[in-house]
């Protein structure tokens, strides 16, 4: 086998789960025909695998919108170009390219629309086919998680406040030297003038100097008091974002661990065969069965542990989703593009394969998982939800039953055959027209073949 289904939830979708999902496990229908719930294993794989096909719509969406986009504006750059180029001369000749132009966009637009149908179509052809080469197995080991811790973002208040600059003492002032008048006449007067002027000055600048060392203690106790206040908030605000930190840290470990202990559980109820669990691992196996993204299918499973059979009830999209265009067309003269339809025929032929398809693929799908050969037996009713004309509500309709045993069902070579002999061969009841939903004659038998 090439490939093996398992859950890729993120832990917070998990957890975000866990708070909302039931205790009882078992299949769901999210259109509510079956008004059942899934369990949380299986809810897990289920939204795993709509969110991995959800993402590949989205870059689908995105390529072609892109196409489309750089198709338009190389159009629009060409026409832009050459009206630029064009002389009177040109017009006619322009024209002709626009209209050539116009109707291979057209076509293009055609020929995308028919490889979309052939895609649509060629997934619900091979619904069988697409489940054979995956195995089916799912190792429970790998829905087990391991804590993921974020780093501690506030790593800025791990760095102590830098000290404030020291303050310098300043240095004290000293006398000026006076220097001796050069002018003989009134030398003793200015010489006395100067002398005075300099002890002024030295006072002045003396007294200022006092006056800055006696406030410097007070101004280095202050610089003191504010650094240490704000290393004390430093400290204070990491400690509140550790304690933060360490108290996430310490509910995602218990998420982490409840999830785990949850899952220990299953699969020790599981190795005893725990009616629950069994139909736990059931959802989880079909939740990982990817239709295509037109065909929701939905499924609910019953265990009958004394007989070792699996029931299962499968819901499918009624004819009416089905395409029942051939192809699309685009006719030049009217300058429209229409729809071929399908036969009458071929649309009958092509919804009753699909069914068909649904219930073998399904018996298979569940049989290639059961390692632990819990099922002896599964029996599978495949139908879809419609109106009942006389009533007007939606009921079930059974479009095929069937039984099988492990040992026959797994002697068939599912790559060579036609699904309807198949159902046949094992003795199934089937509708004679699943398109007009004619029910299954002899619906609901549950004894094996």
């Amino acid at each position: 086998m090439e490939a093996t289904r398992c859950c890729a939830l993120p832990l917070s979708q998990c957890a975000s789960l866990a708070g909302r999902l039931p205790s009882k496990l078992r299949v769901t229908s999210l259109e509510d025909a079956l008004a059942r719930r899934r369990g949380f294993f299986a809810e897990i794989q289920h939204q795993s695998q709509v969110a991995v096909r959800q993402g590949e719509q989205r870059q689908r969406a995105a390529e072609v919108a892109n196409r489309r986009v750089e198709k338009a504006q190389a159009a629009a750059q060409r026409a832009a170009l050459a009206s630029q180029r064009a002389s009177e001369v040109d017009r006619k000749r322009l024209e002709r390219e626009a209209v050539a132009a116009h109707i291979e966009a057209m076509q293009a637009e055609v020929d995308e629309n028919n490889a979309a149908l052939a895609s649509v179509y060629e997934d619900l052809d091979n619904l069988l086919t697409a489940t054979l080469d995956v195995d089916d197995f799912v190792d429970l080991e790998k829905l087990r998680q391991v804590v993921g811790h974020p780093p501690f973002v506030r790593v800025d208040l791990k760095v102590p406040v830098a000290p404030p600059t020291p303050i310098p003492d300043p240095i004290e002032p000293t006398r000026k030297a006076v220097e001796t008048p050069k002018s003989f006449f009134g030398k003793q007067k200015k010489l006395e003038e100067a002398q005075a002027k300099a002890e002024a000055e030295f006072v002045q600048a003396w007294y200022a100097w006092h006056a800055e060392i006696t406030s410097l203690p007070g101004k280095r106790a202050a610089m003191a008091a504010d650094h240490a206040a704000a290393e004390a908030a430093r400290e204070s605000a990491l400690a509140t974002e550790l304690a933060t930190y360490i108290s996430q840290c310490a509910e995602r470990e218990r998420v982490v661990a409840e999830h785990n202990s949850s899952l220990d559980d299953f699969i020790a109820n599981l190795g005893y065969g725990a009616v629950d669990a069994v139909h736990e691992y059931v959802g989880i196996v079909l939740a990982n069965s990817v239709y295509p993204e037109h065909f929701e299918v939905e499924h609910d499973a019953s265990f009958e542990p004394a007989t070792a059979e699996l029931s299962l009830k499968v819901v499918v999209p009624g004819p009416d989703t089905i395409p029942t265009i051939k192809a699309h067309k685009y006719t030049r003269a009217s300058d429209v593009i229409t729809t071929v339809p399908l036969s009458q025929k071929e649309a009958k032929a092509r919804y009753a394969n699909v069914v068909h398809q649904v219930a073998l693929r399904t018996i298979h799908e569940v049989f290639e998982a059961d390692r632990r050969n819990l099922f002896q037996a599964i029996s599978v009713e495949v139908g879809t939800e419609a109106t009942n004309p006389a009533t007007g509500k939606q009921e079930y309709v059974s479009l095929v039953a069937v039984s099988a045993s492990r040992d026959r069902f797994t002697e068939i070579d599912l790559s060579a055959v036609v699904p309807v002999a198949t159902l046949e061969h094992l003795g199934a009841a089937v509708s004679k027209s699943p398109f007009d939903l004619t029910p299954a004659s002899g619906a609901g038998v549950r004894r094996y073949q």
